[in-house]
């Protein structure tokens, strides 16, 4: 059985646009702080943060290269994926911050953001 694998780019990336700053994901970090908000239930996942840069070949290896936006939730088979999940073949994922907020309340134990 495969485990829901959660996909964030990598926290304090840099874009060419713009040198010398660094940046964090503003669909990914509020994901981030519930994360580091219980490492032990964080640890029931499969978390991968990717580089910024594209292309994104972790990403394409878990999707395809036309889903390279993230974040990204891809359901293992612990558990059956929701009604609203995407399909891509024989995955299944959502994109959609707080839809991924909500499952990993309702899929892992995490509180629920209000």
């Amino acid at each position: 059985m495969s485990r829901d694998r959660l996909l964030l780019l990598q926290p304090g990336f840099t874009d060419s646009k713009h040198p010398g700053e660094r940046f964090v994901c503003p669909d990914c970090n509020p994901i981030e702080g519930l994360l580091a908000s219980d490492p032990p239930r964080a640890g029931r996942l499969d978390v991968q943060r990717v580089p910024f840069e594209r292309p994104r070949q972790a990403v394409i290896a878990a999707l395809d290269e036309e889903h390279q936006g993230l974040p990204v939730l891809i359901f293992g088979s612990e558990q059956p994926a929701p009604a609203d999940a995407q399909t891509l073949g024989d995955k299944r994922f959502v994109t959609d911050t707080r839809r991924i907020l909500d499952l990993l309340a309702e899929r892992h134990g995490f509180p629920k953001v209000h």
